[in-house]
């Protein structure tokens, strides 16, 4: 270790910036933290990450049902390629 740092460049309470995101505060109920935690440490993700993913999931527009008609053609498909 040094005696002495050299700290006149430096900034006071600065953040590291991260690219597309922003910091928020909001409040969530604390049984909801809780089991995204639990949730996250069970999978080894970040719980803010896991909520992240969840949001984003919930605004994704949901992919149409499966019908029999694209079943067939998926089938089709698989049995030409193989």
């Amino acid at each position: 270790m040094r005696d002495e740092y050299d700290f006149s460049q430096g900034k006071r309470g600065t953040v590291i910036p991260s690219p597309g995101k922003t910091r928020i505060t909001i409040f969530l109920d604390d049984d909801v933290i809780e089991a995204f935690r639990a949730q996250a440490e069970a999978e080894g993700w970040g719980y803010q990450t896991l909520i992240n993913a969840t949001l984003r999931k919930s605004i994704q527009p949901e992919k149409s049902p499966i019908t029999a008609d694209v079943l067939r053609q998926i089938i089709r498909e698989e049995l030409r390629a193989a």
